[in-house]
């Protein structure tokens, strides 16, 4: 019997039409950034370990596609693109002379557990911006994510911004130990009202704070949970944090995409290089995200040159099932012409595709299938 060879599990084949309005969509994308004035890099498909290792704060060891080279070092498929484009930074630029904007496309690759349904391979559009620690920064991230959404012909969509500092302001406060601190990442991210009220029972936090934990998964909605956030507390950094997300929430205006922004002092992302304002953008059609970033201004130290960054990530891969699913075209690259031909018309065929090659047309030459018997 013939074997049948096929693609293993959590990867796909793209081809024909699906790939052609693949392609299309990251060339529009790509112009926004080419807009913003974000230049391209490319990275390595693996790198070493160490520039995921735990210490990073990226993907989990476990999850992570690890083999050895000849000389028996430890590297890794490339399962985010933010520590590699950081660790080029570090290695060809000096953001101490000024802001570096880089722009990347390219797959990412995440053994995830099977049952979780979700694709292994996965391509991702993205830019990092190093060097800037500002508010406006944050904003301009913000905006090109949203009209990065517009280019791609959504209408119906919602940035979701959080800010870690707020919530680590106050783990700091309260002082808890690893395991508790851990649960109670996990029941905030999951917006468990009830888990985080029962888990903080006896924790002697005092009411105040306790109150503002158990407040977290539910603070998400406009611009006014900004003044609630405010109430709760009196922590200096996490007043700092909610500052922070008021002044680019004005300068949002001047972009004017401030419609489509929306805050979650909940969103606690898996990345724990973030350091700042981190969001995740939604459609409906589908449950994840389509957009995810964030601010991250302690991971270029780990690659010896420090600097303030901030970045998005669009998952392709999901964009294009959100547009299928809201019935939205992308439209294919340009059409193909074919010319068929008989036995005795090769030149004039040849003649007549060179002529339309030359007007930028698509031409491709099939002789005449009778003519092929």
């Amino acid at each position: 019997m013939q074997r049948i060879f096929h693609t293993p599990e959590g990867v796909r084949d793209i081809y024909g039409e699906e790939c052609s309005r693949k392609k299309r969509l990251q060339k529009e994308l790509h112009q926004v950034f080419s807009r913003y004035g974000y230049e391209d890099i490319e990275t390595p498909g693996f790198e070493y370990f160490e520039v995921f290792s735990n210490e990073v704060g990226t993907i989990p060891s476990k999850d992570l596609y690890k083999f050895f080279d000849r000389e028996g070092n430890t590297l890794v498929l490339r399962p985010d693109f933010t520590p590699s484009v950081s660790r080029a930074c570090a290695t060809y630029f000096d953001p101490e002379n000024g802001p570096v904007s880089l722009c990347y496309t390219g797959n990412t690759f995440i053994n995830n557990s099977s049952y979780r349904g979700q694709m292994k391979e996965s391509t991702q559009m993205g830019v990092e911006h190093i060097g800037d620690d500002s508010a406006a920064a944050d904003a301009e991230i913000l905006a090109m994510t949203v009209e990065c959404l517009k280019a791609a012909g959504l209408t119906e969509f919602q940035v979701s911004v959080g800010q870690v500092d707020y919530y680590k302001s106050l783990l700091a406060e309260a002082d808890l130990e690893p395991e508790m601190e851990e649960h109670l990442r996990e029941l905030i991210s999951q917006k468990n009202y009830f888990g985080v009220e029962e888990l903080l029972k006896g924790q002697n936090l005092g009411e105040s704070l306790s109150e503002v934990f158990a407040e977290l998964p539910q603070m998400f909605g406009s611009a006014e949970v900004l003044e609630k956030a405010r109430k709760l507390t009196t922590n200096p950094e996490a007043l700092a944090a909610v500052k922070r997300l008021e002044e680019i929430y004005e300068i949002l205006k001047i972009y004017g995409c401030e419609k489509y922004i929306a805050f979650d002092f909940g969103m606690l992302s898996k990345f724990r290089y973030y350091t700042g304002i981190i969001f995740q953008a939604y459609t409906y059609g589908t449950g994840e995200p389509l957009i995810k970033g964030g601010r991250y201004n302690e991971l270029m130290k780990h690659f010896g040159k420090p600097a303030s960054s901030i970045g998005f990530a669009i998952v392709v891969d999901n964009l294009m099932l959100a547009l299928s699913r809201q019935k939205i075209s992308v439209p294919a690259e340009g059409k193909t012409v074919v010319i068929t031909y008989g036995k005795d018309e090769l030149k004039e065929a040849i003649e007549e595709a060179m002529k339309l090659r030359s007007e930028g047309k698509n031409v491709a030459l099939r002789q005449a299938k009778e003519e092929q018997d």
